[in-house]
């Protein structure tokens, strides 16, 4: 299995976005799949042609998604992202709730700023 990140310099998305948009991409698709081992920081710096800085920016996003995994020495590894995901969604949206609750919001203002960052997060009505 062969890693496919391509970085887009004419594009408006920073270049450490575009690398940890495509590895979170592959990893929920199961193109790249549990246990896959990531080349290093340093290795995918250098395939890339970005500095370092970058790829560990991607890197450090993607772990605290719950996507990839750190294991020391041993090196950066797909994880299991399914039930981490969503203890991590739960969570945000308890903390969500309680904030809009001490905000006053009613109920349905808070669904609509909800509704309102899901359509601006995943694009379309």
């Amino acid at each position: 299995m062969k890693l496919q990140i391509s970085v887009d310099p004419g594009s408006p998305e920073p270049p450490y976005e575009q690398v940890r948009a495509q590895l979170a991409d592959q990893a929920r698709s199961g193109a790249l799949p549990v246990g896959y081992r990531l080349p290093t920081v340093r290795g995918m710096a250098e395939e890339l042609g970005l500095a370092a800085n970058t790829v560990a920016k991607a890197y450090r996003a993607l772990e605290s998604d719950g996507v990839i995994e750190t294991r020391g020495r041993n090196g950066t590894f797909v994880a299991a992202a399914g039930e981490a995901a969503e203890r991590e969604a739960a969570a945000a949206a308890t903390a969500y709730a309680q904030r809009v609750h001490r905000l006053g919001l009613d109920r349905r203002a808070a669904r609509a700023a909800v509704e309102e960052a899901l359509r601006a997060a995943y694009g379309g009505a």
